[in-house]
């Protein structure tokens, strides 16, 4: 079915990525991964910024201090509200670089890494906390993407790409345990990428070279499609004051004749109802 979207924000970012609503500041956080670009938007307003990075950037998310918590090359960062920046956890592997992260409902970090030349394998999935403090969660991953959680926390959703499927995990105490298939992308419908979970606990996934958003409900069942004009579409997440909106991010790399939306962000308003996301406790 054909849905209404809107650009919020017209770009031409290379690889588009990681929208995060930070309720505190009223605004949504997204990224340019090979742009190394930290972009901001406050829908009230209109205002943006970008802040340029020294090295591609996977994800960026609010912290409960202020500031940002930055998946990087090399390692995770802090970056304060005043614009000092400081490594949290430091661990260079060259030809990988970080991807997807989020944070999860006792506030630390779960970030994803991946081979520049997407090698089998080659990435992991860590969960980092406050105190820096970093622990290998999943040692062969191809391209680490979208992770969830469902609204009381007991479950975790997760995408290794290449897979084609979204995992569950059952979660407690920080843990990831028993990991099984929840919703699985046929042939030709593109390869899942970033994830969220709304307030009905379905979840909704970007379909890279898929041109949509698909939801399924919490018992793994498609229930709705969101089509857009291209084909890269790369994660999505719920924002606004009432978490109603949802943004969706998108990529012009690797395509041969761009669409005109390609590398902006989107948005379809009144779509759902998300979940406030909870700040990385650092």
């Amino acid at each position: 079915m054909t849905n209404r979207y809107e650009v919020a924000v017209r770009a031409e970012a290379t690889l588009g990525e990681g929208p995060t609503w930070d309720a505190a500041a009223g605004r949504l956080i997204w990224i340019d991964i090979l742009g190394a670009r930290v972009h901001t938007y406050d829908p009230a307003t209109g205002r943006r910024s970008i802040r340029v990075l020294d090295q591609h950037v996977g994800a960026a998310k609010p912290r409960a201090g202020g500031g940002l918590v930055l998946n990087l090359v090399d390692g995770v960062g802090l970056l304060d509200g005043d614009g000092a920046f400081r490594w949290l956890h430091r661990e260079r592997v060259p030809g990988r670089r970080a991807n997807d992260a989020a944070v999860a409902p006792d506030g630390s970090l779960w970030a994803g890494t991946m081979r520049y030349d997407e090698a089998p394998g080659g990435g992991t999935l860590s969960r980092v906390t406050g105190d820096g403090s970093a622990e290998v969660v999943l040692d062969d991953v191809t391209v680490s993407n979208g992770t969830g959680w469902s609204p009381d926390g007991r479950l975790m959703y997760y995408v290794d790409t290449p897979t084609r499927r979204i995992d569950v995990f059952d979660f407690e105490n920080g843990r990831a345990r028993n990991r099984r298939p929840f919703a699985e992308i046929e042939d030709g419908a593109g390869f899942p990428d970033g994830l969220t979970v709304d307030a009905d606990g379905c979840v909704w996934v970007a379909l890279w070279d898929g041109a949509a958003v698909r939801r399924y409900t919490p018992d793994g069942g498609l229930d709705r499609v969101l089509d857009l004009p291209t084909p890269r579409i790369t994660a999505c997440a719920f924002g606004g004051t009432n978490l109603t909106d949802l943004y969706i991010t998108t990529a012009r790399v690797g395509l041969a004749s761009p669409h005109p939306v390609a590398g902006s962000l989107l948005v379809v308003p009144g779509v759902g109802k998300g979940l406030e996301q909870p700040p990385f406790a650092g």
